[in-house]
């Protein structure tokens, strides 16, 4: 969110400085590195408010777009999500395209999910032809190499000569500081669980507290696997998905688990996300693990994204949650709006919460972080 948006002030001619707790450019990025970075807005709908589909689908074109403008190719893909399930749960199914259907109707432009049959699968996904007797099919969802991205948003700054700033823990406080010796600079707060105890919830109207909601993620080289898109394994207990990546590799995961613990995964997350991917094509069984990874993603109360002005020209941009690089253009072009005139016109039309600094409490209110 925050080389996003530095990107985007730096072309439109704003003086932009990037800071950074991590003291190593190549591992920053927290839960937007180990993320799937999947842009399916229908497919989550089974999981969150219409609010974030419709910031979804706003977002699916912005990214086309935006990667398109950076210094650096990504990956971007647009071929749909295939949902597949197993015989056993084809209750599971029904109720799964139960709110998939609904949400269609909430937001009209959705394009509506398509039932497949084992002939279907044969064309639509050779790679689990003859595995499945079912599926569905939702057109124009997408995905875009996260890692990849975060590269070129890196380039892209350092092309646009933005100054990086790399190993600074910055609070509200020092930005306090920096914005009374630089009258009229905006501060953008885009820590995620940084910033958590910024967001007491004491502190009203804001939403909080914030929370780390935990999740479990494999990748994998299996290049025995020619899945062409973002594919689901619906299982009551444990839903999986599987991204495939550039040169045969995949992203795996499902567990969201409500912790901050960033230890290391567990042997029952893994054998669930390994044994499901088995289950959707064998070829992961000679596949080789590059990586476990766990990471927490920033979430408030509700589970859904806000954007606080918590002084005059100091923006906290948070809540992401597993919806990051879904709704990230959306709130990216709802924070240009308001930087450029005062407007919160889209974050209104998209349902995102945007409090102003007229409905805050006082900056001098707010512990900074350690």
């Amino acid at each position: 969110m925050g080389r996003l948006l530095a990107v985007s002030l730096a072309r439109r001619g704003h003086a932009v400085h990037v800071l950074d707790a991590a003291a190593d450019p190549q591992l920053a990025g927290g839960a937007a590195r180990v993320a799937a970075a999947m842009l399916a807005p229908l497919a989550e709908s089974a999981v969150t408010e219409p609010n974030v589909v419709a910031m979804g689908r706003y977002a699916l074109p912005r990214w086309r777009t935006l990667c398109s403008e950076l210094a650096a190719p990504v990956f971007f893909q647009q071929n749909g999500t295939l949902i597949l399930w197993h015989r056993q749960d084809a209750r599971e199914a029904i109720r799964f395209e139960a709110l998939l259907r609904a949400t269609v109707q909430r937001v009209p432009d959705l394009p509506a999910p398509h039932r497949v049959d084992a002939d279907g699968l044969a064309t639509v996904e050779p790679a689990v032809a003859g595995r499945f007797a079912h599926a569905l099919f939702l057109p124009e969802e997408g995905q875009l190499d996260n890692r990849a991205l975060l590269q070129a948003l890196l380039a892209t700054l350092q092309a646009l000569g933005v100054p990086l700033h790399w190993g600074v823990a910055a609070t509200l406080q020092t930005a306090r500081a920096w914005q009374r010796d630089h009258p009229g600079g905006w501060v953008l707060d885009c820590r995620g669980l940084g910033a958590r105890a910024d967001w007491p919830e004491a502190v009203q109207p804001a939403p909080g507290p914030l929370r780390g909601v935990r999740g479990e993620v494999v990748r994998l080289y299996a290049p025995d696997v020619t899945l062409q898109r973002p594919t689901r394994l619906l299982h009551p207990r444990y839903p999986i998905y599987i991204a495939p990546k550039p040169d045969h590799h995949f992203v795996i995961g499902a567990t969201e688990i409500e912790s901050d613990d960033r230890s290391a995964a567990s042997v029952r997350s893994t054998l669930e996300l390994l044994s499901a991917a088995y289950a959707v094509h064998p070829g992961f069984a000679e596949a080789r693990i590059l990586e476990l990874n766990t990471e927490c993603r920033p979430t408030l109360p509700d589970n859904l994204p806000a954007i606080v002005e918590r002084a005059p020209r100091l923006l906290q941009i948070n809540g992401l949650y597993r919806h990051g690089f879904l709704i990230a253009p959306a709130l990216c072009d709802a924070v240009l709006e308001y930087v450029a005139d005062g407007s919160t016109t889209l974050a209104q039309r998209l349902g995102l919460t945007f409090q102003t600094a007229a409905n805050c409490t006082s900056l001098t209110s707010v512990t900074s972080v350690p």
